[in-house]
């Protein structure tokens, strides 16, 4: 099921990933780090646009909230 949701619509999972990845206390930081990194020069803009639509919240402002420091300057960075 999730290679079928991946193929149907790759920003759709990696955003609902990313979500997941900071809900709730405490934050997966390594699922938050992999996908960031890795789809920074793919689909991060589309995987941007698709976490906004699914959570009406900006993966930015989620980031900003969820980390602290240098993690979240490096991440913001990235995420632009």
């Amino acid at each position: 099921f999730v290679a079928v949701q991946c193929a149907l619509n790759r920003p759709a999972f990696f955003a609902e990933r990313l979500y997941y990845s900071m809900k709730g206390a405490g934050t997966d930081d390594s699922t938050l780090i992999r996908i960031v990194v890795s789809r920074s020069e793919i689909d991060l803009v589309q995987i941007k646009q698709m976490f906004t639509q699914m959570y009406q919240k900006t993966l930015a402002t989620m980031i900003a909230s969820d980390t602290s420091g240098d993690y979240r300057q490096l991440l913001l960075a990235i995420v632009g």
